[in-house]
């Protein structure tokens, strides 16, 4: 279970028992978490949205060139991460590591206005720190039911063939089957009856360079009667997202702290919204922050013993856009 402050485990099962809407970000390494109301959101300079709500108008949003100008890190210095990696995998260290980088960008857009332009189902800004818009769903529940949806596999959708390409492809197979085990195995820390509903369906999803592909699952569960009298631990039990990490999960963190060599703060946390009944969250994927007035856009990918670095480093610079019309 990822460690967070005992005061944010409190209020978040504090506003689960009197039924009372809230919103709440947890950073990767689980260090800052905070918990609002939706209306103190707003005024603490949050603003979001998820598939069902949101706590904004778009009144005095500015037209603006939203999509980042991006100087990619040299392959040289992605390679040799790369190689390391590659290394722990031919130990059994791991089997699915999830590498990600920062991408300096020049952006002609303000965080705020991005985040109003952007298409996507889950949209989180936060004032002059970053601004998010993710297609992945972490956790959903319904009454007692629990859905999460892992999302991995991508393909330039304008190839000729390329949704046979992506679902045929032995690594991209691979990296998908490990990851819904992976996360059937972290549904099974908190709920019974764990079950996959879909497996390994294609979104196409718009960029301003082209469509993409990326494949999903939904795995199901059902939670314990009781489950929202501790419902913050049945959140933590699950974090990191196993998508965004690895497998096995705990040695893949500690290589992805090794290799990474610093902290990535809120990006591939969680973000997520109670409506007084049930939880909607997402991955924070897809992701520019802003740091002593430099702005970068954070990506990455899977590997396996089966990736090529040149693909990978190319899917890593392939997912730096903005989705907007």
């Amino acid at each position: 279970m990822l460690k967070v402050p005992q005061t944010f485990i409190n209020s978040f099962n504090q506003y689960v028992s009197k039924k009372q809407a809230f919103v709440f970000l947890i950073d990767f390494e689980g260090e800052k978490p905070f918990i609002f109301k939706p209306d103190e959101a707003y005024k603490k300079g949050l603003l979001f949205q998820t598939k069902y709500f949101k706590n904004y108008q778009k009144s005095g949003m500015q037209k603006c060139n939203a999509q980042p100008v991006a100087y990619p890190i040299d392959f040289k210095v992605f390679n040799k991460v790369f190689k390391s990696v590659q290394k722990h995998l031919q130990n059994g260290d791991t089997y699915l590591l999830n590498l990600t980088f920062k991408t300096p960008v020049e952006i002609h857009c303000h965080l705020e206005d991005i985040f109003y332009q952007a298409n996507a189902p889950y949209k989180v800004y936060l004032k002059n720190k970053f601004v998010c818009f993710s297609p992945e769903t972490f956790i959903q529940t319904k009454a007692n039911h629990v859905y999460t949806y892992p999302m991995k596999g991508t393909i330039d959708a304008t190839l000729p063939n390329a949704l046979e390409k992506l679902l045929s492809d032995k690594k991209e197979k691979y990296e998908h089957n490990t990851i819904v085990d992976l996360l059937r195995n972290d549904l099974s820390c908190v709920a019974t009856q764990i079950h996959v509903d879909k497996f390994r369906y294609p979104d196409r999803i718009h960029t301003p360079s082209g469509d993409l592909y990326q494949i999903s699952s939904q795995i199901g569960g059902i939670l314990p009667d009781d489950w929202k009298n501790h419902a913050a631990e049945t959140f933590l039990k699950m974090l990191p997202a196993g998508s965004i990490s690895g497998a096995p999960k705990l040695k893949t963190l500690e290589i992805i702290q090794n290799l990474e060599n610093e902290k990535r703060d809120y990006y591939t946390g969680i973000f997520g919204y109670f409506d007084g009944q049930n939880f909607d969250s997402a991955v924070l994927i897809r992701y520019i922050e802003q740091v002593d007035g430099q702005y970068f856009y954070r990506s990455g990918g899977g590997i396996t013993a089966l990736s090529y670095a040149k693909d990978e480093y190319n899917e890593l610079i392939q997912k730096i856009y903005v989705p907007t019309d």
